[in-house]
């Protein structure tokens, strides 16, 4: 199963609605993505450490979950700088580095960062059952929240039939090299997991129709909003509400 490192724990930030969360993660990477400001995206980076410190999670899995986005972000250093017209700040050989550029990708580097953190800390926190209970209750379609369900089910078996397709081309000699027989190779693999894919998806869809399944997943435990999660709802939307105030009122 995928791990769950941070719903582990009970702090503020995990014992709230898990549709509260939904809303306000959902709201403030709108705004936050939209946002081109420094005087709203560095708030913004500062209220997602905030949510992340509410959570109690060890610092290390917070820096471990942000490793992927921001190597992301490393790559696009390399490139928006370089690439943007507008005034030369710094040159390397050839290239030259713009002022605007430069700027681009700090506002990526803070808004992505201020995203994630908020992601961390409010659906992170969140059990992916309980998440995707929390969506069907919010009248989001079935359709995607049973994509959601299976996809979180069922993609760790998909994961061990890869490993058992690799291991068996290890087995009968197969070495990866630049050459046509691996690329032919690969693509063998590749539709082999397809068509397990689809076999798996056969077996379980019957199964499911033999256990009486009519479209809808239920749940044992119920939602209901408490005080502190209406409170939290309330706090959220202004802070998110402030950081559109930054980002589209210019202030003399």
């Amino acid at each position: 199963m995928i791990e769950e490192g941070f719903a582990g724990s009970y702090s503020l930030a995990h014992r709230l609605d898990p549709r509260v969360k939904i809303v306000v993660a959902t709201l403030f990477s709108i705004i936050v993505a939209v946002s081109e400001r420094f005087q709203a995206i560095l708030p913004a980076l500062a209220i997602g450490l905030a949510c992340v410190a509410l959570t109690s999670v060890p610092i290390k899995k917070v820096f471990q979950a942000l490793i992927p986005v921001n190597g992301f972000v490393i790559l696009l250093w390399f490139f928006l700088p370089f690439t943007f017209d507008g005034e030369p700040l710094f040159a390397v050989g050839p290239l030259v580095a713009s002022h605007e550029g430069v700027h681009h990708a700090t506002r990526i580097t803070i808004k992505s960062n201020a995203i994630m953190a908020v992601l961390i800390a409010l659906v992170a926190s969140t059990p992916l059952f309980t998440l995707g209970h929390a969506m069907h209750e919010m009248r989001i379609p079935s359709k995607l929240v049973h994509l959601f369900f299976f996809t979180y089910r069922y993609i760790h078996v998909m994961h061990r039939e890869y490993l058992r397709l690799v291991n068996a081309m290890k087995i009968r000699g197969f070495r990866p090299q630049t050459n046509i027989h691996t690329y032919r190779s690969l693509a063998c693999l590749a539709g082999m997991l397809f068509v397990k894919s689809h076999e798996r998806t056969e077996r379980v869809y019957n199964a499911m129709l033999c256990r009486g399944f009519r479209g809808r997943l239920y749940s044992l435990g119920q939602f209901s909003l408490k005080t502190i999660d209406v409170i939290s709802l309330i706090l959220m939307l202004a802070v998110i509400f402030g950081l559109a105030v930054l980002e589209w009122t210019r202030i003399a």
